[in-house]
């Protein structure tokens, strides 16, 4: 079982794992590392972990597949994450999400054929006053409502040819 990861992940896994009087405890930050560095947990990375942490492959399966924020696929090269909570719902959050999939041509938590973009519909962004939210990697931004979505896809298309 091969996992090519980079000398600084290799030396984070390995300061990670005796922080844990069960090595099996190490399982969940081990995996972000892995998918910090790979974008997502494939086969070989939950047979390596398994193996790293003297576990069974399942035992790493059944973490990737109960957590939401492990992927098991690539994602594309912008992520963008709309919240679905009451408070953006009720601000148009559905039609938001709806509006950036169409111009993004993205299924839901899915992939745009080019590989640019990736929208998912998640809970809470923690920023209920000012909804719809949308988080594009790491940048919040508020108020991104059905009239606004055109636009902003438009904008995300800019970023991405800049890219």
């Amino acid at each position: 079982m091969s996992l090519e990861l980079k000398p600084e992940t290799l030396k984070k896994i390995d300061a990670i794992i005796p922080k844990y009087p069960v090595m099996r405890s190490a399982v969940l930050p081990l995996l972000h590392l892995i998918q910090e560095e790979k974008g997502y947990i494939c086969k070989s990375a939950i047979e390596w972990a398994a193996d790293k942490l003297g576990l069974q492959p399942i035992n790493v399966f059944e973490v990737v597949t109960f957590y939401p924020m492990l992927r098991q696929e690539p994602i594309g090269k912008i992520h963008i994450k709309v919240c679905r909570t009451l408070s953006c719902a009720l601000a148009g959050s559905y039609q938001t999400r709806d509006i950036l999939m169409e111009k993004l041509t993205c299924a839901e938590n899915g992939t745009s054929p080019d590989g640019q973009f990736t929208v998912e519909f998640v809970e809470c962004l923690a920023n209920c006053g000012k909804g719809p939210v949308v988080q594009v990697d790491e940048t919040m931004h508020e108020g991104i409502t059905p009239e606004k979505a055109a636009a902003f896809a438009d904008e995300l298309k800019k970023q991405a040819t800049a890219r």
